[in-house]
């Protein structure tokens, strides 16, 4: 089952197999497709996270990928909320610490955005690196769950005022 909704992030296209997620992206057409309990559930949560409201989601999922990218997801699902880790810092957890490209490529094929949180991967010297959303909504989704406009290019982020 397919769904394309808007959000207030724009819009997100989501798919449903099997009573779990196994893909979220952005953009799509906002055409109304036939929508189940697990994707009005999704998209409840997704305006509670946009909104600042909520910090870990509840829906099943169900990536699929190599076992390489699936050990890499599974770090990602690690990282806290408001926090972020290099490529080269989950590369050492898969236990390949020569893997930071390998790691950016399985980023990078990441199905359900946002969930896994691939956005909260940087670049080891601080900066930002590519996120199949843009990197406009990157910086969009790390300033959500820090609360403040830290993030402004694809650079270091600005000192925070508690600093």
């Amino acid at each position: 089952m397919r769904l394309t909704k808007k959000t207030s992030f724009g819009d997100v296209t989501a798919v449903e197999e099997d009573g779990k997620l196994v893909a979220l992206e952005f953009g799509g057409n906002s055409q109304r497709t036939k929508s189940s309990p697990l994707l009005d559930e999704l998209f409840a949560q997704l305006e509670l996270y946009f909104t600042g409201k909520l910090r870990y989601f509840s829906i099943p999922l169900a990536p699929e990928g190599t076992d390489f990218q699936q050990s890499v997801w599974e770090q990602l699902l690690k990282i806290p909320y408001g926090k972020t880790v290099s490529y080269k810092e989950i590369a050492q957890r898969v236990g390949n610490p020569d893997a930071s490209r390998a790691i950016g490529m399985a980023n990078h094929r990441n199905p359900i955005a946002i969930l896994i949180p691939c956005h909260r991967v940087i670049a080891a010297n601080g900066n930002l690196s590519g996120y199949a959303g843009g990197i406009d909504m990157k910086i969009k989704l790390l300033n959500l769950e820090l609360g403040e406009n830290v993030w402004t290019t694809n650079s270091s982020p600005k000192p925070s005022k508690k600093d």
